[in-house]
């Protein structure tokens, strides 16, 4: 073992000397104008190589305990603050990652990729929808409460367009929202701001999964249509005195255009990535209730589910064979954790308004 780490460490230095020579004034001198450019170019493509492969490295999870802990700076832990300093994370996330923010980039090697602008932004609709979560109910006691103030700075923020370079840039949107969202998990803990509240209720909670069963059955639905389907029309649920504004034919083509697949691919990974540590959060924060209506366990399931999804990609390139093909299909096998996940959303909000 020695030996060959002695071997493999003369033949590094070996390389790191060439490439010096390669870049010394009196060899770039001798070499001309046309090698000094080209030896120039193809160190500029392999520079932007390593970035692109180093920034499309997917975030990894965080625990969110810790976080918390983190995010309070030794102020009491009550209720609400596991889930709203899980948002705040996963925001920061999204803007400090290696390369930071890439959605909205003009230059590259960020411009080139796709893979991760679309983990972005997967991970940003779930961010949204919280956000509009913890404004429209879980901080307001009923329908004629005001809303809090700083939640309605933050939700209109993350809201903001993902794709603005400049004037304004979309980065400086979101950090203004992530102030405010910070200033609410102060106030929280905070004895004087009576106002502040977070409430952690059944219907509150079920209010937010339907929104995410509807962000799940979406996706699910996308990732299936990558081999493509003739599906029944049943947007009117079968329904005789329904109507729509336009007449639609009893059987429909379902199909992601192929240049699309790994866009939704990496949307979904991106948005689960972001629901788990939502629901993970929410199992701290909504514990009481969710034993008393026997939904814990449920609710443990879908994260588990979930979790599946996160697992390692093997392949250089998203694989969408057909269906029972000779080649796998990645869409279809992150469709089926979608869907099971989807149902036992549906389960668990379920056991939320009857359990």
């Amino acid at each position: 073992m020695n030996n060959f780490l002695t071997s493999l460490g003369k033949r590094l230095s070996n390389l790191v000397r060439r490439i010096t020579l390669l870049y010394h004034p009196q060899t770039l001198r001798e070499k001309g104008w046309l090698w000094t450019s080209g030896l120039a170019a193809v160190t500029l493509l392999v520079v932007m190589y390593v970035l692109s492969v180093y920034w499309s490295l997917e975030p990894d999870a965080f625990d969110i305990q810790e976080n918390t802990r983190q995010e309070l700076a030794g102020a009491e832990t009550v209720t609400g603050a596991h889930t709203t300093a899980a948002l705040i994370h996963v925001m920061e996330t999204l803007l400090d990652k290696p390369g930071g923010y890439l959605s909205n980039d003009v230059m590259p090697p960020g411009v080139l990729l796709d893979n991760i602008p679309n983990w972005e932004f997967g991970a940003l609709v779930q961010s949204r929808d919280l956000a509009r979560a913890l404004r429209n109910d879980i901080s307001r006691s009923q329908s004629q409460s005001t809303e809090n103030k700083d939640l309605s700075v933050a939700e209109p923020q993350f809201n903001f367009s993902n794709d603005s370079w400049i004037l304004p840039s979309t980065e400086g949107e979101y950090r203004e929202g992530l102030k405010a969202l910070r200033h609410y998990l102060a106030e929280l803990s905070a004895s004087n701001a009576q106002n502040t509240q977070f409430y952690a209720r059944a219907d509150n909670l079920r209010d937010w999964l339907s929104v995410v069963e509807k962000r799940l059955g979406s996706l699910s639905q996308r990732l299936s249509a990558s081999v493509g389907q003739e599906r029944i029309n049943t947007d009117l649920a079968g329904d005789p005195n329904a109507a729509q504004s336009t007449q639609a034919p009893t059987q429909v083509e379902v199909h992601t255009p192929w240049l699309e697949i790994d866009d939704v691919f990496f949307e979904a990974r991106g948005s689960t990535w972001a629901l788990v540590h939502f629901l993970r959060a929410v199992e701290l924060d909504f514990r009481d209730i969710l034993v008393k209506k026997n939904a814990l366990v449920s609710l443990r399931q879908i994260v588990r589910e979930l979790e599946a999804t996160q697992q390692p990609v093997m392949s250089p390139m998203v694989l969408n064979g057909g269906g029972f093909g000779l080649v796998t299909n990645y869409s279809l096998v992150m469709a089926s954790y979608i869907s099971r996940a989807n149902a036992a959303v549906i389960d668990l909000r379920n056991l939320l308004s009857e359990g």
